[in-house]
């Protein structure tokens, strides 16, 4: 099968573009994800990703080299556990059209085949429709409701658990 995307981790070089696509995502974001959007956030989120416990990924376009949107493992635990929580967001352009289903899918198989991990869990908001359906389409089951979870744009915020395990 032919991809239409290929994934790589974050650098400092992608910067600029980073953060123009984070501009032009705004009103896509909002309310359900604040990235970076300054050059001193970029650096201090690129520096979260660097630790041994997160990693931090590009889904690029693999016909135009664009960033289509971002995958976050962060909390990745190794020994029994072997588990991360997952982040990601599209940018604008690049929504409705399977590209992130394509890099997530593609998440999924690295975590697991590479990394060797047996959990990824993903929070999410409620209402947050086209995120529900992206981890659904990817295998990903609803495992519960955590009221006042994260602390996102400022409120604490509910969110659904969904998680895959390794098959």
């Amino acid at each position: 099968m032919v991809t239409r995307i290929y994934l790589r981790r974050v650098t400092l070089s992608d910067q600029h573009e980073f953060l123009a696509a984070v501009r032009t995502s705004r009103a896509l974001h909002r309310p359900w994800t604040y990235p970076p959007s300054a050059p001193q956030e970029f650096r201090a989120y690129l520096k979260r990703m660097r630790q041994p416990e997160n990693r931090g990924f590009l889904v690029c376009e693999r016909r135009t080299g664009a960033l289509v949107g971002v995958i976050n493992l962060s909390n990745v635990v190794l020994g029994l556990f072997r588990s991360a929580y997952l982040g990601y967001y599209a940018f604008s352009g690049f929504e409705r059209r399977g590209l992130m289903r394509e890099g997530l899918n593609a998440l999924v198989r690295y975590a697991f085949k590479s990394m060797k991990l047996h959990r990824l869990e993903a929070n999410i908001q409620p209402g947050n429709d086209a995120s529900i359906a992206l981890v659904r389409s990817c295998g990903f089951s609803k495992e519960g409701y955590s009221p006042r979870y994260l602390k996102i744009g400022g409120r604490w915020r509910d969110h659904e658990r969904w998680a895959i395990l390794a098959s």
